[in-house]
């Protein structure tokens, strides 16, 4: 199983990224970190989703400012099997990037 940086993306302006998926038959606690390069305010959402896109319910951050050349940082997010960490931003040179540790549930 792995650890350490579960995966990374230079996001993509108004484009919903999936940053990582957990594999099947695994669990994974994991700490998301969305960097902003800018030297502008940008505006972030992460959601933890079922699929690529979504739903309203499953935002755990929606909209949410970081600053010019700052970071939000969730930590100790237990995701299950074949979830997905997906990102968006507002503006362009905004990175997310997802670290933690995989765990078999066999």
């Amino acid at each position: 199983m792995a650890s350490g940086r579960l995966g990374a993306n230079d996001l993509t302006v108004a484009t919903l990224t999936t940053v990582y998926t957990v594999p099947a038959s695994t669990f994974s606690v994991v700490t998301i970190s969305v960097c902003n390069r800018s030297n502008q305010a940008a505006n972030v959402r992460i959601g933890l989703s079922a699929t690529a896109t979504p739903t309203t319910a499953e935002y755990i951050e929606f909209d949410t400012e970081i600053l010019a050349k700052g970071v939000l940082e969730r930590t100790g997010i237990v995701l299950e099997a074949t979830r997905n960490v997906v990102v968006w931003s507002s503006i362009p040179n905004v990175t997310a990037a997802v670290y933690g540790i995989e765990t078999s549930t066999t």
